[in-house]
């Protein structure tokens, strides 16, 4: 490794919105703060909502010429691997 071309890393403190710190490595600085963390992005605390697949599905379906008979059989096969 090249000297003298790397920045300094060191232990920084993430301040999140929700009010959750915790410690980590960086090479940004002492203090970093955030809007999301893992304690409260959606994902990860089961409040995330589902999009609806179903008209996804059916959208897709209706774009490409795909008959709805064609398709559960094609789910079928699929399934019976």
């Amino acid at each position: 490794m090249k000297e003298k071309i790397h920045p300094k890393f060191s232990q920084a403190t993430v301040k999140c919105a929700c009010g959750n710190s915790f410690v980590t490595g960086s090479t940004k600085g002492p203090e970093l703060h955030v809007e999301v963390c893992a304690k409260c992005h959606p994902f990860f605390t089961g409040k995330q909502h589902m999009l609806d697949i179903q008209g996804r599905v059916d959208r897709f379906n209706k774009r490409y010429g795909v008959k709805p008979d064609a398709a559960s059989a094609t789910a079928e096969a699929a399934k019976s691997r």
